[in-house]
């Protein structure tokens, strides 16, 4: 079987002059972990995907080359996006975290956190390598055209957005409830700030407190745990 044809660029990012080794340990790498993931340029632009990644999309590794990552997960608030702009302008390394909705080719709508990570060293350009983490689904329509959703079903909460507020009732600090759910400070605060909107309350206290009105969390129990 021939050899599969690496990028210039990709070969000078997987190791310059021993790029062989490294092509090989990287993509062996890329087969078998199980999170989604990418290597990308600082615009976007995907260079290397993972089988993981690639599943997310019903398609081969190789189909995602060329395509842009912000084309495929469309991030809820250009200031996150903004962030990492800077960043690469500034030459700054460290880790961003993304909230982005998505649709998949058999039609699931999903969001998640993509966590983009800026790299260099001294003999290559700054590049990314971007992380996906699934978090939920939100439910198909019924069908009937665009109406608006039943008062019932704004009320729902997704079940990471249902343990974030049981962590939140039992008296858990942001740092500690995204360490108990796997997700980021900001991720934490994000779906903190999408539930405060959607049920128009104006700290985390009311927060808690319409989550019991609502019975989305379960009166009388302790630990606190959705109902």
């Amino acid at each position: 079987m021939d050899e599969p044809e690496v990028p210039e660029e990709a070969r000078k990012i997987l190791g310059g002059e021993h790029w062989v080794v490294w092509r090989n340990r990287s993509l062996l790498l890329f087969d078998r972990v199980p999170v989604p993931c990418a290597v990308c340029r600082t615009d976007g632009e995907i260079l290397l995907a993972n089988p993981a990644m690639a599943a997310e999309w019903g398609t081969a590794p190789g189909q995602l080359s060329g395509r842009n990552v912000l084309e495929l997960f469309h991030p809820n608030a250009a200031a996150q996006v903004h962030r990492i702009v800077e960043a690469v302008r500034l030459g700054r390394r460290s880790r961003y975290p993304i909230e982005v909705r998505w649709q998949t080719p058999d039609g699931a709508r999903r969001y998640g956190e993509l966590t983009a990570d800026t790299v260099s060293d001294t003999d290559s350009p700054m590049w990314l390598l971007v992380l996906l983490r699934v978090l939920g689904e939100e439910p198909r329509p019924r069908g009937g055209g665009a109406a608006d959703p039943a008062p019932e079903e704004a009320e729902r909460a997704a079940p990471i957005e249902l343990r974030i507020l049981a962590l939140a009732a039992g008296g858990h600090t942001t740092a500690q409830m995204a360490r108990e759910t796997g997700l980021t400070v900001d991720g934490v605060n994000y779906h903190l700030t999408r539930l405060s909107r959607r049920w128009g309350v104006g700290n985390r206290a009311e927060l808690v407190a319409r989550a019991y009105v609502l019975g989305v969390l379960a009166p009388g129990v302790w630990p606190p745990e959705p109902s």
